[in-house]
């Protein structure tokens, strides 16, 4: 990675080494590296990750001195945070928070290196509302039947007939598909690789099969894949197929909740099962538009910071690593926001992290006029983050059914730390609902389990997770007749050499690279 000479890095970490010896003695900020003249500029990199990790990360009290840690001794910026991540230890699995199995990745933390134009790579454009890429994704139904899992709508892979149910039989004119460590590889490469276009057979839902060229470009992404209203005897139930939190999909949620109204829906349901999250502030506003009109005014959920950050005092805040990172206008995000005294720039010192601020308390406003008995959200373990805030949320104020498998399990969020050329993402805060319910790290468990059929289109009432919602609207329950349990069991196992849950998992996370995994906060606050 290139670095500007220039970068405020440099003049951060000068700042910050006689900054942080004014903390109090019983402050538990970091201690300060040594002031070395001949530092390389990845040196003083290596020594803000740990700095900042040090003050912010939400389980900061476990990370050990800069001593004992010696950021400068690692061979990479992924190193030294993968070293970071592993230091706590989550008391119901005796493992590390950020543990995953067989992985040298952190199950929450990453970089994201920023372009020259000061804009962040790829990753985040799937939240931030524009991509630039073929626009699908694909999965295994059994280790022999690779399928398009889901296709943006209006992006390259749609305009050339790709749809979700879609066959693959052949890619950059490989026909061997079958699924392995090496066939994963190979698609990876295919489909996120540097390569401008990509070949595709396939066979589509209608049996016809098409060869076609996708070739990368730039489209505005619609996360909302499709939206419909079945009749369930007496019943009207919306459906939602929602795949992630961005940042310019409010206007339209309120469109398909007023529609849903208008036809009087009254029960929902919501698919977030590719949904890895997003923006806290689109959440937020989906909850509002489901939440029960009487909890106006109640507590939705509250954010809670490490207790350094929450108990810094006035002059700590000036010592903070925090002094150096200008908190962005929440509207034109590559502005700094003032604070309105003397037109100083706002940092995210100014910032109130105590569970009592009211800038951490998020109450209910209901909007729109959807009146709602129940609420069925169809997830798997890539339903995460921005996601499962929406369900937690819910949970303790109206009637909340999950059906599929259990979620990623992520009730911690972030807002970047720039570091010269790179954004660090380190869990800094965690949500609670009303009922002080968090903490659910190995994710929401299921009314129902069940496995997705990716043979079916959106909407099919024969798809698996969409069938227990209806039937469960129909019913009252996901006991189903002898006959139904067989059919459904036939769709939910279609060949007997299905992946298993973890190896689905693992391919999943593979092939949805540019799918954003997090819940991300825009600190807001009103300055007097």
């Amino acid at each position: 990675m290139k670095y500007n000479k220039y970068s405020y890095l440099t003049v951060f970490m000068l700042l910050s080494i006689g900054l942080f010896m004014a903390c109090k003695k019983d402050s538990p900020a970091p201690e300060q590296p040594p002031v070395v003249a001949t530092a390389s500029r990845d040196e003083l990199t290596k020594d803000s990750i740990f700095l900042y990790t040090k003050e912010l990360y939400y389980w900061n009290t476990s990370l050990p001195t800069y001593d004992a840690f010696k950021p400068r001794s690692f061979s990479s910026n992924e190193a030294e945070l993968y070293a970071l991540t592993q230091y706590s230890s989550d008391p119901s699995t005796g493992r590390p928070y950020e543990y995953v199995n067989g992985s040298t990745n952190p199950k929450y933390s990453f970089f994201e290196e920023v372009t020259g134009s000061g804009k962040v790579a790829a990753l985040k454009a799937d939240i931030n509302g524009t991509a630039n890429d073929y626009g699908f994704s694909l999965n295994y139904q059994s280790t022999t039947d690779l399928r398009v899992k889901y296709v943006y709508p209006n992006s390259p892979a749609s305009l050339q007939g790709l749809t979700r149910g879609c066959r693959i039989t052949s890619i950059n004119g490989r026909t061997n598909l079958t699924y392995s460590n090496a066939t994963i590889n190979f698609l990876n490469d295919a489909i996120f690789g540097a390569n401008p276009s990509v070949a595709l057979t396939f066979v589509g839902l209608d049996n016809v099969t098409k060869t076609v060229t996708i070739t990368s470009a730039t489209y505005t992404e619609n996360p909302i894949f499709f939206t419909n209203v079945y009749t369930v005897g007496s019943k009207k139930v919306g459906y939602l197929v929602f795949n992630s939190f961005t940042n310019n999909v409010t206007t339209a949620l309120r469109t398909v909740f007023s529609n849903f109204a208008t036809q009087g829906v009254t029960e929902l349901i919501v698919d977030l099962r590719y949904n890895g999250g997003g923006f806290v502030s689109t959440a937020t506003n989906m909850i509002n538009l489901a939440a029960p009109q009487a909890q106006n005014g109640n507590v939705m959920y509250t954010t809670h910071y490490n207790s350094f950050l929450q108990n810094l005092t006035t002059a700590q805040r000036k010592a903070s690593v925090l002094y150096h990172q200008p908190l962005l206008d929440a509207d034109n995000k590559t502005q700094p926001f003032t604070t309105g005294v003397n037109g100083k720039f706002a940092t995210y010192a100014d910032l109130d992290f105590s569970v009592a601020s009211t800038d951490n308390i998020e109450r209910f406003v209901k909007s729109g006029s959807l009146s709602l008995s129940r609420i069925y959200f169809i997830v798997t373990g890539s339903t995460a983050s921005a996601s499962e805030l929406v369900i937690n949320s819910l949970k303790p104020v109206m009637d909340v059914k999950l059906i599929g498998e259990t979620t990623y399990g992520k009730p911690v969020g972030f807002f970047p730390i720039r570091i010269d050329k790179i954004d660090m993402y380190v869990p800094e805060f965690e949500t609670k609902n009303q009922a002080s319910v968090g903490g659910y790290y190995s994710g929401l468990t299921v009314d129902k389990e069940a496995y997705e059929d990716l043979t079916k289109a959106w909407g099919d009432e024969t798809e698996t997770l969409l069938s227990y919602a209806l039937l469960y609207a129909r019913t009252g329950s996901f006991v189903t007749t002898a006959a139904k349990t067989a059919s459904l069991k036939a769709s939910s196992t279609v060949m007997p050499e299905r992946l298993s849950s973890i190896e689905l998992k693992q391919v999943a996370s593979s092939l949805d690279q540019n799918s954003f995994q997090g819940m991300l906060l825009t600190p807001r606050k009103k300055f007097k």
